[in-house]
């Protein structure tokens, strides 16, 4: 007789995070780094309630290859690479009211001023599924800024999780006249922080952060400012990070790959405890 009672385990849906960065104090480049964090409303399924990183999954449009004439920097992305890339730049906008993107031909992204007609027109409509990025872009006539994006992190949801992602992390300098805020629908506030204080609130029970989130806060904490993070990042090799668990003298221990650039490679899990997702 076959064995079905093995649960079967659902394939990790495509997604991406944008790490929005900017210095603590306007316009110094020496000062610490501060990063935009949202609090995922206590109704959406993944990550309740939780502080993580703008983002979500993939949308078809994403990929569509008319974009590549209109993204900054494709000729030295893969179709499989740039997608991720535009994802974030549309969930930054759609999420946070960023748009990295600017006029054809022009190197700095469209201005607050201008932004807000653009925002006006087309949050919403991107937001409710009623319009795509490649619409934004055709009918603004707008190049997106892929180039601004920069790898900085992969992971992938353990295999015995219920909801799985295929997860890229981005790093991106937030345009200084643009203004970051909350949607008031899938997050309910938000917050510029530098990674450790994220990170103390965290220890002190003060903030929910989901595993990755948290290793990833660790990670960008040793870049120190934003140019830094971002250099530190394009030169680190990204590996891909799928955690799992081991069970040794009786505690179980989550663990993630040597190789990927993180410290402390595992942590242990409290009795009982649910197993930490390994998404944003």
């Amino acid at each position: 007789m076959n064995d079905t009672s093995k649960k079967e385990v659902p394939a990790p849906r495509p997604a991406t995070t944008v790490l929005l960065l900017r210095p603590s104090r306007a316009g110094d480049a020496a000062s610490p780094l501060e990063v935009f964090m949202v609090v995922r409303h206590h109704q959406i399924d993944a990550f309740s309630g939780a502080l993580v990183f703008p983002g979500g999954k993939l949308e078809d449009a994403d990929g569509d290859p008319r974009l590549r004439s209109r993204c900054g920097g494709a000729e030295k992305c893969s179709a499989e690479e740039l997608k991720f890339r535009v994802a974030g730049v549309r969930e930054a906008f759609e999420e946070c009211g960023v748009l990295l993107a600017r006029r054809r031909g022009q190197r700095a992204v469209v201005a607050a001023s201008e932004l807000k007609g653009i925002e006006e027109r087309w949050r919403a409509k991107l937001h409710k599924d009623e319009a795509t990025i490649v619409d934004l872009a055709e009918a603004e006539d707008l190049e997106i800024a892929t180039d601004l994006m920069t790898p900085f992190a992969h992971w992938i949801t353990p295999t015995f999780a219920p909801r799985r992602f295929d997860t890229w992390f981005f790093l991106a300098e937030a345009p200084e006249d643009q203004v970051a805020l909350h949607d008031g629908s899938e997050s309910v506030d938000s917050v510029w922080i530098t990674p450790q204080q994220a990170i103390e609130e965290a220890n002190a029970g003060k903030r929910t952060l989901v595993h990755a989130t948290f290793k990833n806060l660790e990670l960008l904490a040793e870049g120190r400012t934003v140019p830094g993070a971002i250099s530190q990042a394009s030169e680190r090799k990204i590996v891909t990070v799928q955690p799992w668990v081991e069970t040794r003298d009786g505690k179980r221990f989550l663990h993630i790959p040597e190789g990927a650039g993180y410290r402390n490679l595992f942590r242990e899990l409290p009795p009982q405890a649910a197993v930490p997702q390994a998404g944003r």
